[in-house]
């Protein structure tokens, strides 16, 4: 899988590290954001390949994110994860995915499943 820029989107400061450093180990170029808000500044000023998003966040949630990323960057892939809420996890990831979501992806993961999902997501690049 070639390298691509991959934006990394979690208001959980560990889990955002995690991520980044399993996708940097791969060979990605990677930016983080701590939010929905943060990542559509980041979205402005630089193209990425992919976005991996959390879906429960405060100021602006993965959803919106989503929504606006299907919308204003029609090209980019969406990893969409949760570890639930309110409804459960396969809730907001099936609300997520008819957003626009590419690939969902359950917390807690191991590297092995996200780096699996961020290929599957790359791979996808012809079926939106």
């Amino acid at each position: 899988m070639p390298a691509c820029s991959i934006l990394v989107v979690d208001d959980e400061p560990l889990l955002r590290g995690f991520v980044q450093q399993m996708l940097e180990r791969a060979g990605h170029r990677v930016a983080s954001a701590e939010d929905g808000r943060k990542a559509s500044e980041q979205m402005q000023q630089q193209p990425f390949d992919l976005v991996v998003t959390d879906l429960l966040m405060p100021e602006r949630d993965g959803i919106e994110l989503i929504d606006e990323l299907r919308r204003q960057y029609p090209s980019v892939r969406i990893v969409a994860m949760s570890g639930g809420g309110r409804i459960g996890r396969e809730q907001y990831l099936q609300i997520a995915k008819g957003f626009g979501a590419h690939v969902l992806l359950e917390k807690p993961f191991s590297a092995k499943q996200l780096l699996a999902a961020v290929e599957h997501a790359l791979g996808a690049s012809t079926a939106a």
